[in-house]
């Protein structure tokens, strides 16, 4: 396969990995209230009381940020490790599978969703974006 393809599947791979993020983190800017419902619900959360909507707030600048650096391509190995840096506690959190059996495919995409993000990081964005342009000039 030659470096267009290379870089079109970079460009549609990452697109299709920025949705995930960045329509999550709006659903939790347009539901604030309910996001942090929901997290004080989490035993991980349950003495952390006012810190809850700090880290809700946290919650949506990593996923609305990170979606957007790889939706564009600039920062992409950052925002991709970001990304993982976020999913990893999170989904230790939310998608505890060994207590609730119901939470093992979604725990399981979120594991194949850092995967791709830790693949994004070390192969870069491709010549189809933000920074693929900087380097190209």
């Amino acid at each position: 396969m030659g470096s267009a393809y290379n870089n079109f599947a970079l460009l549609v791979g990452r697109i299709f990995l920025s949705v995930i993020f960045l329509s999550a983190g709006w659903h939790k800017l347009g539901d604030f209230s309910g996001t942090t419902g929901f997290m004080a619900t989490r035993a991980a959360f349950e003495s952390m009381g006012s810190m809850i909507p700090l880290l809700a707030g946290l919650a949506i600048f990593a996923e609305l940020g990170g979606g957007l650096s790889l939706l564009l391509g600039w920062m992409t190995r950052l925002g991709a490790i970001g990304l993982v840096l976020f999913m990893i506690p999170t989904t230790l959190i939310f998608h505890d599978f060994w207590i609730r059996p119901d939470q093992t495919i979604m725990f399981f995409k979120n594991v194949a969703v850092i995967g791709a993000l830790l693949i994004l990081s070390t192969s870069g964005p491709g010549a189809i974006s933000v920074d693929g342009r900087k380097k190209a000039s």
